[in-house]
């Protein structure tokens, strides 16, 4: 499993999406969870409180360890900004959770605003905005860090898929 997290705006989904699109061309099983689609089916009944974050976060870390223990290569990105969360989904899978850090300045997301999230919440319109007025905590230990403010998608997506090789991932499906 690799999981994404950082801010929003940094770049996790589209790195997210190229990689799975890069795992599937190679004839990989692959399955993308993203926090955006989850929020609007199996989480659609949490907010964004810290507690309901949290809850977000081990549904999502619950589906994956199925997925992943069903052969899958699963693909993660959220936000998922505290840190004991991150690693309750490693405790759930010991030697195949691979935590890539999206490690782009605030500054840079806060430039790219994608979803104009940045804006409603410096204008007072969202509370609780992660890395605004809401810590993010950045992992310790993850496998891979990645500034996709000084790193292209490409770059980035063979850095994780070089990572992958190194640890044997999954063979080819009819292998």
């Amino acid at each position: 499993m690799v999981w994404f997290t950082g801010l929003s705006g940094a770049g996790k989904s589209t790195l997210a999406d190229t990689l799975e699109a890069r795992l599937h061309a190679d004839g990989r099983h692959t399955y993308l969870l993203d926090g955006d689609n989850l929020r609007h089916g199996l989480n659609r009944d949490l907010g964004f409180s810290a507690e309901d974050r949290r809850e977000n976060i081990r549904r999502v870390g619950e589906v994956a360890a199925l997925m992943v223990d069903a052969g899958l290569i699963v693909i993660a990105a959220f936000i998922s900004p505290f840190r004991a969360d991150r690693d309750a989904i490693r405790q759930l899978l010991p030697g195949r959770f691979i935590e890539v850090h999206v490690d782009t300045p605030l500054e840079v997301c806060e430039q790219r605003d994608p979803k104009g999230l940045y804006r409603k919440a410096r204008a007072g319109q969202l509370k609780d905005f992660t890395g605004l007025d809401s810590p993010f905590e950045a992992p310790e230990s993850a496998e891979l860090r990645i500034d996709t403010s000084r790193l292209g998608v490409e770059d980035a997506v063979q850095q994780i898929l070089d990572h992958l090789r190194g640890r044997q991932y999954p063979e080819r499906a009819g292998h």
